[in-house]
């Protein structure tokens, strides 16, 4: 018993090394064999482009309905309500780009959202908007008032995310 001290006898060598084709994940198709392609296997074109237009007609909803409800209550027209649909396309159009691209890559809506509705809406019935009188300058004036509060918004949360205090907070 004298040779098991601490001086690196008594054992049988190093450890054998793990097979390479071990530490390799098995491929998702013998793993769900109802799969029929995966996260980083793009589907086929045709495929592709359905899923594309799905994901159009998902989003159109949003895109058309936020502002045909909430133009009309803003003193906007028709002319109001076109412009901003086409803002929402072309930005979910930008976001949805850079989602493919710099993201997680998923097919994510990236566009218009009901969460902002009901403080858009308290925006609109404020009462320093009810002395307007000309509609343009109603509109004008309630979508400066919404563009503020949702740049506010949007540096609370970049300020919350980027500083790591919100991971603290909800744990």
């Amino acid at each position: 018993m004298a040779g098991q001290g601490g001086g690196g006898g008594g054992g049988g060598g190093a450890a054998p090394k793990p097979k390479q084709d071990e530490l390799l994940p098995h491929p998702v198709k013998e793993q769900l064999p109802g799969v029929a392609y995966c996260m980083t296997s793009p589907p086929p074109w045709p495929e592709a482009l359905l899923l594309g237009f799905q994901h159009y007609l998902v989003m159109l909803g949003t895109t058309v309905l936020i502002p045909t409800s909430l133009v009309p209550q803003m003193g906007g027209g028709n002319e109001e309500k076109a412009k901003m649909i086409q803002t929402l396309l072309f930005v979910a159009g930008v976001n949805t780009l850079f989602q493919t691209l710099f993201g997680t890559r998923l097919p994510a809506v990236v566009g218009g959202s009901y969460t902002y509705l009901p403080t858009t809406i308290s925006i609109i019935l404020a009462g320093r908007y009810t002395d307007i009188v000309n509609p343009q300058e109603k509109f004008e004036r309630i979508m400066r008032g919404i563009q503020g509060a949702l740049i506010v918004a949007s540096t609370l949360q970049i300020v919350l995310g980027f500083s790591g205090l919100w991971r603290n907070l909800a744990s």
